[in-house]
């Protein structure tokens, strides 16, 4: 502790140069950022020149129209961002104590433990702590982490893939993410004999964009059996998008079972009887090592494993992320 005291000391490091940091990073220009902060362009200079001064380092580099992070500003600016997210979350919490709430979690969240998991652990925290806030964000796992990072997001339920940085990440398995084809009720898949790939190949089909695993994983699986991918595809994250197009024409999709199973529960879609060779990687629980939980999120956390028992027949540490 007593490094961090020093270095804060020596450095004399203000809440506006972190300020700066960041704003110097999103405008890339001197002046904007200025602006942005209320501050003259002067005062703005001698903030960034007297942290460069302290750590003894360049963090911009100066181009004839605008700035640029060095290596040594990338680092800054990332642990600028945490910090200043801490700091909001701190006051957050205060403010929600103060007017007798509970504070406030934000989770995030792939589409199909968004739809499996999350509605069992945030009735569960609900009948417990009604005044807690809780904000959901469904996205992709690489968004998902770069915002955990940012320090936007507190707990995560996603997938950790290789071009991810691991060293500050904790992660629990929940399961695996089988996947499978679906239709409109009443296609002409479902009323002769059990449909292989061969008898889907030349369907139309609703894909997930190029570039995405499942997209990867989907084209392989016909090209692993021998046949050329299918060549009459609409590319769609959009999983109302999708399910309104299947209803209105005869073509098929592929997506995460959990979310079928959800579609075809209300009628909407139905799950065609053949199997896929084709399976998305393993999903779990993601937080941040070297950030201490709010009492909020440690709500969350609890909600999540003790829901994750029945939903997916996982039994997880509960005494894990809470140290």
């Amino acid at each position: 502790m007593t490094n961090y005291i020093h270095w804060f000391l020596r450095a004399r490091l203000k809440t506006r140069q972190l300020l700066l940091l960041v704003t110097l990073a999103e405008e890339g220009n001197i002046h904007r950022a200025a602006e942005v902060l209320n501050m003259t362009q002067p005062a703005a200079s001698k903030l960034l020149k007297d942290l460069e001064d302290a750590l003894e380092v360049p963090l911009f580099e100066r181009l004839p129209r605008g700035m640029r992070p060095t290596w040594y500003g990338d680092t800054m600016i990332r642990h600028a961002r945490v910090a200043l997210s801490s700091l909001n979350q701190a006051h957050e919490e205060l403010q929600a104590a103060k007017s007798g709430q509970f504070g406030q979690v934000n989770v995030g969240a792939i589409t199909a433990p968004g739809l499996a998991l999350l509605p069992t652990a945030i009735a569960l925290v609900k009948r417990e702590h009604a005044n807690l806030q809780i904000a959901l964000q469904i996205e992709t796992s690489d968004i998902l982490i770069e915002r955990l990072n940012q320090g936007k997001l507190d707990i995560l339920i996603a997938r950790l893939f290789a071009q991810h940085e691991k060293a500050d990440l904790r992660y629990e398995m929940l399961t695996e993410e089988p996947v499978c084809a679906v239709a409109r009720p009443g296609h002409a898949l479902f009323t002769g004999p059990t449909p292989t790939l061969s008898d889907v190949v030349e369907c139309g089909w609703i894909v997930p964009p190029s570039g995405s695993v499942l997209r990867h994983r989907f084209d392989l699986m016909f090209q692993e059996e021998g046949f050329r991918a299918p060549n009459n595809v609409i590319e769609t994250a959009s999983l109302l998008f999708t399910t309104k197009m299947l209803q209105q024409s005869d073509m098929v999709s592929v997506m995460a079972t959990d979310v079928a199973r959800y579609y075809a529960d209300h009628g909407l879609l139905a799950i065609l009887p053949m199997t896929l060779p084709c399976q998305m990687d393993s999903f779990g629980i993601i937080t941040r090592r070297d950030r201490l939980l709010s009492p909020a999120a440690k709500v969350m956390l609890r909600a999540l494993k003790a829901s994750a028992i029945t939903v997916y027949g996982k039994q997880l540490d509960m005494a894990a992320y809470e140290d």
